[in-house]
């Protein structure tokens, strides 16, 4: 019993599964990464840059509380956060390959 049950779930795994893609509005269509509109442009999938944003803010904050030195750092903390969100959203926004 132990070898058909081990047979049936390689089985499983091997059998092609039908996957759904997502169908776009408008009569265009999908290819992936890529895809085609209603108006015959190419159009392609970008990241949004939340993650940029978020890990840029994190580091922007601990430099530049590193960098204010006189206070409650709290000037420095907060400008280098929203100068490293900016930065982390634009460098992750700006790595995209449509091909």
């Amino acid at each position: 019993m132990r070898k058909f049950m081990m047979a049936a779930a390689a089985a499983t795994m091997v059998v092609p599964t039908v996957s759904a893609t997502p169908a776009l509005a408008h009569g265009g269509y999908y290819k992936g990464k890529m895809w085609q509109d209603s108006r015959g442009r190419w159009r392609c999938k970008r990241p949004n840059g939340t993650t940029g944003l978020i890990i840029g803010a994190a580091g922007g904050a601990l430099i530049g509380r590193a960098i204010d030195t006189r206070g409650e750092r709290a000037t420095g903390t907060i400008l280098g956060a929203a100068a490293g969100a900016l930065v982390g959203r634009k460098i992750e926004r700006s790595n995209v390959r449509c091909r």
